[in-house]
């Protein structure tokens, strides 16, 4: 598998896309619970009929593009086929050294989003992500090698893995959170999120206190045929300050309160480009006993 998986990184982008659209809708004509999920979530959150359709293909694009991002030759840049939106946030966060903390959900091409920051700071500013390692071997082990890449640090989620976050952070360098991903039990609160309550991760908002790090909200947005070839570029990198008044709760320390808020933010960024969330994913399950407070140390 690993072999088929780093040849298909030399596929051109656009094939694996168009091929990942036939396997997001094979996903969905197969799978009852994944097709209840997205249809469901996604009708909740106010979406229109075509725009859960496109988040069918989208959500198949997002598995397919895979291979081109994490297994192309480390010194490949992405040059071109990224272009940035709101880059001045990230880089006056970045001069501030007080550390950043990269802010998206699972929209878009979130893969993307590391990638782009590490070509433009990560080699003086580093940055460090958590990432839950596959239950298969030979998937990872592939993750721990691929997205390892220059000026980004894979970290397990861990114990050992969120002091390295703190580490990053008192260093003055980057890490990167997905707060729409269901946290352990006893690291999370329940608030709103598109009108139904989910389990909510309070660790973010945890770091941006005890740290007096800069978040930043950032997404990567795919983007059609037709607007590459007007932009010249696969993907758009937007990024986005935190705006004082829910930075002012992030850095309150009250956690209620701060889920509520990282809520809000996350939906705010969702609703500008709905159709790339990925509405299937069990957002709304509870949480569970988990390798953050089971795994050994290393």
């Amino acid at each position: 598998m690993t072999r088929v998986f780093f040849m298909l990184a030399h596929w051109p982008l656009g094939l694996l896309q168009a091929i990942g659209v036939v396997l997001g809708w094979l996903a969905f004509l197969l799978s009852p619970s994944y097709r209840r999920r997205l249809w469901q979530h996604g009708g909740a959150a106010g979406l229109t009929v075509g725009q859960r359709l496109s988040a069918v293909a989208h959500a198949g694009r997002m598995v397919a593009e895979t291979p081109y991002l994490w297994g192309r030759p480390r010194d490949a840049s992405l040059g071109q086929r990224v272009q940035w939106r709101g880059a001045e946030h990230v880089d006056q966060a970045v001069a501030q050294g007080r550390g950043v903390m990269i802010l998206t959900p699972h929209l878009g091409c979130f893969e993307v989003v590391a990638q782009a920051y590490a070509e433009r700071h990560g080699a003086e500013h580093p940055i460090t992500a958590l990432y839950r390692p596959s239950k298969q071997p030979w998937l990872a082990e592939m993750m721990v090698h691929a997205r390892n890449r220059p000026g980004i640090l894979a970290s397990p989620a861990t114990l050992s893995g969120v002091r390295q976050l703190v580490r990053a952070l008192k260093k003055g360098d980057t890490i990167g959170v997905l707060p729409d991903q269901v946290p352990p039990e006893g690291m999370g609160e329940w608030a709103p999120f598109f009108g139904r309550s989910a389990y909510t991760m309070t660790m973010a908002a945890k770091l941006i206190a005890q740290t007096g790090c800069t978040p930043v909200l950032l997404r990567g947005e795919r983007l059609g045929l037709l607007q590459r070839w007007r932009q010249g570029c696969d993907f758009v990198v937007h990024a986005t300050a935190v705006h004082a008044p829910a930075m002012a709760v992030l850095r309150e320390g009250n956690n209620v309160r701060s889920a509520e808020v990282m809520n809000q933010l996350m939906e705010a960024m969702i609703r500008q480009c709905p159709e790339q969330y990925l509405w299937g994913y069990n957002r709304y399950k509870g949480p569970r006993p988990d390798i953050l407070t089971t795994a050994a140390e290393p």
